[in-house]
């Protein structure tokens, strides 16, 4: 990916932090990339503890070859993991038209508990925190010349979504006061949910930033939601959004969901489009690029106005 590379060895997944540095993201010292692994661990465990096993240092000897856990200086760090089979992981699962409604109502079942014991930050979040994923999402848009969007689309993206901001500011205000700001997943698409004996078990969260991982447990919802609609999955990100609110009893925050969903689909936007400078094919390399276009088109069309109606 844009921030780790993943090496699969038997039965066992072994993730390496890259070198990198974003607007939100640090991982450009050895110490730095540490402390996201053990973080990882622990707040990973939270929801899929049997996939996170340990952190674990690569040191090299003293005769100067490198080795995982051995006698020497630790030149880096990894998590591993167990390996699940790919098949396993929902965004295949829904490329091959397998999510049930069992397993959309599974999903928001683990998700809905997941929220419900998640620590509440209410330092965190609220107006200043989406506020702040605006300009986030801004600057890092226009650092991504390959995506071939003019500026002024860019523009409309940014003040379309301050104007939805503006109106919803004091409902996101007040859902923080009210304890609805919790220590989320943050990076909750269907790419880091897998099925582990038959259950939905959410993995990969967000360690690295409270801005990111400490957000409205609508907002982290929104992400899903967002990666089913952008799929073309209408009806499971109905079934999803409908059977997490039922359990949840958390329909105050609904009005700002279209800005959720269309700052989750920006945030794609430009990971993506950053994921696909580092590939060496080029037909693949324009594929992932399209893939961002369409993202940020879904971020402008979420923010359109819509008549509600009665069914």
């Amino acid at each position: 990916t844009h921030a780790s590379i993943v090496f699969l060895a038997g039965d066992r997944a072994i993730k390496l932090k890259r070198a990198v540095r974003y607007t939100y993201l640090d991982y450009s010292t050895t110490e730095l990339r540490h402390r996201a692994c053990v973080a990882g661990l622990v707040l990973n465990r939270r929801t899929a503890p049997a996939l996170y096993l340990s952190v674990t240092p690569i040191c090299r000897t003293p005769a100067g070859s490198l080795g995982f856990d051995r006698p020497g200086e630790p030149v880096d760090w990894v998590v591993v993991m167990r390996r699940f089979p790919q098949d396993a992981l929902f965004s295949n699962l829904a490329d091959q038209g397998a999510l049930t409604t069992r397993m959309a109502f599974d999903l928001a079942d683990r998700i809905a508990a997941f929220h419900g014991i998640a620590e509440a930050q209410p330092d965190q979040g609220g107006a200043q925190g989406i506020a702040a994923v605006i300009q986030i999402n801004d600057e890092n848009l226009r650092r991504s010349p390959p995506l071939g969007i003019a500026p002024a689309d860019i523009d409309q993206l940014r003040d379309g979504s301050r104007a939805a901001l503006a109106k919803h500011a004091a409902l996101l205000d007040q859902r923080r006061g009210t304890g609805r700001v919790r220590r989320c997943h943050g990076d909750l698409h269907l790419r880091n949910i897998c099925l582990i004996d038959g259950q939905p078990t959410l993995f990969d969260c967000i360690e690295f930033s409270d801005l990111i991982s400490c957000i409205d447990v609508l907002y982290d919802l929104a992400f899903l939601l967002m990666d089913l609609r952008h799929r073309g999955l209408v009806r499971q990100c109905g079934l999803v959004f409908n059977r997490y609110l039922d359990l949840a009893r958390d329909d105050d925050g609904v009005p700002a969901l279209p800005l959720f969903m269309s700052l989750r689909a920006a945030v794609r936007a430009h990971v993506t489009a950053t994921a696909a400078a580092s590939l060496d094919t080029a037909d693949l390399r324009e594929r992932r690029l399209a893939d961002a276009r369409s993202y940020f088109d879904l971020a402008v069309g979420l923010l359109a106005p819509r008549a509600p109606h009665l069914l």
